[in-house]
């Protein structure tokens, strides 16, 4: 129970929910989960709750989404699961008990290299409009130095607090270690006292902020507002 709980100003988004899921590929060969923590029915609610469901079918998933309007984040798994998951709940959320979340062994392969920078502050609050730019100046030195080195551009998106990079790949879900590897050698080379590298994020059942919501962290004061998680480019031909 958390009954120290403040309402965002902002609303899930659509149409950026459906653009979103499109870079994804989420689709019928592309199955997802959707995940909202701390959902609450209604601002006066005394429970929290998380609320979720598997999905391969973008409105429904857009439509669920929108369905809950007070939550700390919607998330959901942007490596595709596998097929037989939407049996448990097939294009429809509902209150998820524990250990109902997808496990890594039920990914069917890893379609992302996902990179979070993060800028460093007390845990429980939204960054400040500083600490925000910095971590998403830090994403696009990435974005160079990865594209000097012959990667492909990649998506680039605002997490709501700081940045992430978003880069097309084709492994299988047991990689031997290829993207904690690669997460941790770009943490030795940018992270500072200010912008830290997530090396946490390797697993590839990890969820990913669902472009399109609302970043929910603590309270929305003016020094460190919520903000909306968004696409920011999306390279042609992705």
């Amino acid at each position: 129970m958390n009954t120290h709980f403040q309402a965002s100003p902002l609303k899930p988004d659509p149409q950026a929910m459906r653009a979103a899921l499109k870079v994804f590929g989420v689709g019928s060969d592309h199955v997802t989960e959707l995940r909202i923590l701390k959902a609450r029915e209604a601002l006066t609610s005394r429970f929290n709750f998380t609320f979720g469901g598997y999905f391969d079918d973008t409105e429904k998933l857009v439509k669920a989404a929108c369905s809950i309007q007070f939550a700390y984040g919607w998330y959901i798994i942007p490596n595709p699961c596998q097929p037989d998951v939407l049996s448990r709940f097939n294009n429809r959320g509902v209150r998820l008990d524990k250990g109902e979340s997808t496990q890594d062994h039920e990914i069917l392969r890893r379609a992302w290299l996902l990179i979070d920078a993060d800028p460093v502050r007390l845990a429980r609050i939204s960054s400040t409009d500083e600490e925000h730019e910095l971590a998403l100046a830090r994403v696009r030195e990435i974005a160079v130095y990865l594209q000097s080195d012959g990667w492909p551009a990649p998506v680039i998106a605002d997490s709501g607090n700081g940045g992430h990079l978003l880069l097309p790949i084709d492994l299988p879900t047991d990689d031997g270690g290829i993207v904690s590897r690669c997460l941790k050698s770009l943490a030795a080379k940018f992270d500072d006292d200010r912008v830290k590298i997530d090396t946490s994020v390797a697993n590839p059942a990890r969820i990913w902020k669902l472009y399109g919501t609302p970043a929910c962290k603590g309270d929305s004061t003016p020094q460190r507002p919520h903000r909306m998680a968004r696409l920011l480019e999306v390279p042609d031909g992705l």
